[in-house]
């Protein structure tokens, strides 16, 4: 069984046991989380379609951990002008273990 669901404004295709990284949810490693946007439940029976969410339909995640991404230089340059800028960042990211898909 296999579910689409979404989080930080992305949609994600899990299964259970499946692990991924989403945009930083609060809780600490661990901790338990009920996703509860679940746009389609796929897999043994019959697919179920949301329009725009599937009634009644959660996934059950654990928090493995909360950490950051690896760095993106932004660097900006104007030609002949003497003008240049560097900036990093980091991306604050939570790691997911779905656990349970409950249609």
């Amino acid at each position: 069984m296999y579910a689409v669901i979404k989080t930080g404004g992305k949609q994600y295709k899990v299964a259970e046991g499946d692990s991924l990284k989403v945009e930083k949810l609060a809780g600490d490693a661990g901790t338990e989380v009920v996703l509860e946007n679940v746009l389609f439940v796929g897999g043994n029976s019959s697919p179920k379609i949301g329009a725009p969410l599937v009634d009644g339909a959660t996934v059950a995640a654990e928090i493995v951990r909360q950490a950051k991404a690896r760095k993106v230089l932004v660097y900006k340059k104007k030609r002949r002008k003497g003008y240049e800028k560097k900036v990093g960042h980091r991306q604050q990211y939570t790691e997911l273990k779905i656990t349970k898909i409950n249609a």
